[in-house]
């Protein structure tokens, strides 16, 4: 037993790449083949105790991860199994979803990112893989960076949004998050970038579909936030569910043969998604299992999860020549090397001691304040918001997601505890004390209700109160993997409730708790002020609170384009010009057209009779409880050469009577391009703090590398030319500026 672990593994996790390169080299010396096809498996392991079966497969070498397991005692003896009674000693990869938090649960990725906040991105990272490790694992598949522009597909609530740039700056700092430091320490688990590549493109926004993505929409779009996080040192990568081009990821040679390994260099894991290899032949483009097999190891797939597909075939295809044994090393190598880094050959097992309380301070300090920034005020008609406490009698709270513990934290939490969370009816009642009444009215028993038997009592409650607050949204269940929806308007009677609300005379404060954008126009109309908070996680109810009665000031931005419709879809700030661009004057609206009206020329730009061409809320938006006012846009050149940076300055005043937080953000266009260029880009942003009266200077470097793209020519760089500035609060309006790149 354990033969390959004499050498001295004491300094593994610091040693430098040439040691861990030996070692790796030493177990595949020792390896039979199938220990090397043991360690490109994962398997389900699920349940309360360890199965013989599971138990005996890990004995005999068969198996070298286990997902859905985080019990630290079975962990700790699956280990034990691995490092002690295997032939090896080889230690397990115990994987989980720890997707934004793992008892202590964060906002919803997509609500992480409306904080567009980075080092506040990275502690809640941090946190959860604290937790996570205290129970074992050492393995999670997050950040998922699939850009995402689509709100009816239900894993939107778990990307960070529509933007390359902005993904690519939360997802480096989700990752360091996840890894910390340095990996070997005891609180750091593995990250793994997921889905590559293209799966937020899904037709129709339903899970598992199809994409279509030119190559240049790839690479300008989609490939460069997994290009961040690798070079941040992700150390693993998931493939997607979905084809490019006709080609299932997991098939897919040019995505991680070419681009993964090829051009990036990449050495790590790359992984399959749930069975997604057995499911090729389900696509059509293997015959079967050992296609399939072929088909994963050819285009680079070192590990299969909960498949069997290489445990089935990988021999039969090296003894029939249809794989090389070489191919098999190298990947068992990638494989081997990610655990050295993990440092798990010198310490595999779970220490619960070392993380003794959950939702201690720290965590419940993160999260109620990644809560607070992520929460987006949308609306808020004659200063509605803040509450004055002093100023109320009493207030009414409704609607089935005022005391939701569970349905708080989101979608994609397997570990989470409901008991932790604090809703927003909990925080108001602690926030009222003896000041003023507090009257709750569910009035539905959920948010897809469609009866209207509560309605009475809630009319009552916001009849007899001085506002009524009414929260609303998606339960947790309507999100995620395989949660996909074609009508994305609040679900149930909702927006019926809301207008009997309104009859009532009293201003009416709705509060939105969902795992997408949704439709909101018709409830615009019949509300005072709007709060979107995305499913806020553990401490949504404090956050939420402190911003109703102006302990806090909103500073949210959204990290996603709203539709007015759903027709709009897809609907995103950087769309391409166009030959026909619309505008203002150049649209005209369904109910504007005479009936028997026989012209054929209606506008002729890019827009729709019943919609127009923009969106409820554009990319960036938020509003404050404060008036920031953005003046003097100064550039440092007129014009840059290949190398240079260009300096550009523009001064923030807070002119309103509050302190606050505003987003500045800069956007781009380059003017002419070889290929078509998006109509405005973001290329950098930075929250500014300013107390009232106060003003600052915001500064951005702006490099040539940051005005670089796939060209015609297939080659990434600038191209000279003029381009257009803006610095502002959102992606809409802004300060402008020209200058010139020369060659």
């Amino acid at each position: 037993m354990n033969q390959i672990l004499k050498f001295d593994t004491a300094d593994a996790p610091n040693c430098a790449d040439d040691k861990i390169e030996e070692r790796i080299a030493a177990l595949l010396r020792e390896m039979t083949l199938p220990e090397k096809i043991g360690q490109m498996r994962q398997v389900d392991a699920t349940g309360e105790a360890i199965s013989p079966d599971l138990a005996d497969a890990i004995r005999t070498g068969r198996i070298g991860s286990v997902i859905n397991q985080a019990s630290p005692e079975i962990v700790n003896e699956l280990q034990r199994i691995a490092v002690e009674e295997t032939r090896l000693g080889v230690p397990l990869l115990i994987a989980r979803d720890v997707i934004h938090g793992f008892k202590t649960i964060m906002p919803i990725p997509l609500g992480q990112a409306a904080t567009w906040n980075p080092d506040l991105v990275r502690d809640g990272a941090r946190v959860a893989a604290r937790e996570a490790a205290s129970c074992g694992v050492n393995w999670t598949f997050a950040p998922m960076i699939d850009i995402s522009r689509d709100p009816r597909w239900g894993r939107i609530a778990e990307s960070l949004g529509e933007d390359p740039y902005l993904t690519c700056t939360l997802g480096v700092a989700m990752t360091e998050g996840f890894q910390g430091d340095d990996l070997a320490e005891y609180a750091s688990i593995g990250a793994c970038a997921k889905h590559f590549a293209g799966y937020g493109a899904s037709e129709s926004g339903r899970d598992y579909s199809t994409t279509n993505i030119p190559e240049n929409e790839l690479r300008n779009i989609y490939l460069p936030p997994f290009k961040a996080v690798i070079e941040a040192g992700a150390l693993s990568i998931m493939s997607s569910f979905s084809d490019i081009d006709g080609v299932p990821a997991s098939a897919n040679s040019f995505l991680f043969r070419d681009v993964l390994r090829g051009e990036w260099r990449f050495d790590g894991i790359a992984v399959s998604d749930w069975n997604s290899i057995a499911q090729l032949s389900v696509h059509g483009i293997t015959a079967n299992d050992r296609e399939s097999a072929e088909q994963a190891i050819t285009a680079g797939i070192d590990m299969e999860m909960a498949g069997d597909a290489y445990q089935n075939h990988i021999a039969d295809l090296i003894e029939n020549g249809d794989v090389n044994i070489d191919e098999i090393d190298r990947m068992v190598a990638n494989v081997l090397r990610t655990k050295f880094r993990l440092g798990l050959f010198d310490d595999a097992y779970a220490d619960p001691a070392a993380f003794p309380r959950f939702g201690d301070s720290e965590a419940m300090t993160v999260a109620k304040e990644m809560a607070l920034q992520s929460v987006v005020l949308l609306r808020n008609e004659e200063r509605t918001l803040p509450l004055n406490p002093e100023a109320l009698t009493s207030v009414a709270v409704i609607g089935p997601m005022a005391d939701a513990p569970y349905e708080q934290i989101g979608t994609w939490v397997f570990d989470g505890d409901e008991t932790l969370s604090v809703t927003p009816l909990q925080a108001i009642r602690d926030a009222a004390g003896d000041d003023f009444d507090v009257r709750y009215a569910p009035a539905m028993e959920s948010t897809r209700s469609k009866s209207v038997d509560q309605f009475g009592a809630a009319f009552e409650a916001a009849s007899d109160a001085d506002v009524a607050i009414v929260f609303l949204g998606e339960e947790s269940i309507l999100s995620g993997e395989a949660h996909s929806r074609a009508d994305i308007d609040l679900p149930g009677n909702q927006a019926q409730l809301v207008k009997a609300l309104k009859r009532a005379g009293k201003p009416v404060v709705a509060v939105v708790l969902a795992g997408r954008p949704l439709t909101l126009g018709d409830l615009l109309d019949d509300v005072d002020a709007l709060l979107f908070a995305w499913h806020p996680g553990t401490m949504g109810g404090p956050a939420i609170s402190d911003l109703l009665f102006g302990r806090a000031c909103p500073s949210g931005k959204l990290p996603v384009t709203f539709p007015k419709m759903v027709g709009q879809i897809p609907i995103y700030y950087n769309r391409k010009n166009s030959g026909r661009p619309p505008s203002p004057n150049e649209i005209v609206h369904i109910d504007d057209i005479p009936v028997g009206a026989r012209q054929t020329s209606l506008g002729m730009t890019a827009f729709h009779l019943d919609a127009g061409y923009e969106p409820l809320f554009p990319f960036g938006f938020g509003l404050s409880y404060t008036d920031f006012h953005y003046a003097d846009l100064q550039l440092s050149a007129a014009a840059l050469r290949t190398g240079e940076t260009l300096r550009v300055e523009a001064t923030i005043a807070n002119n309103g009577d509050r302190a606050g937080v505003e987003v500045a953000q800069l956007y781009i266009r380059d003017l002419v391009g070889s290929v078509t260029r998006p109509v405005r880009e973001l290329k950098k942003f930075a929250r500014v703090s300013l107390q009232p009266g106060e003003e600052t200077k915001v500064t951005f470097d702006l490099t040539t590398d940051d005005l670089a793209f796939w060209r015609r020519s297939g080659a990434y760089g600038s191209e000279p030319g003029d381009f257009h500035l803006w610095v502002g609060g959102s992606s809409e309006g802004g300060l402008m500026a020209s200058f010139t790149l020369v060659d």
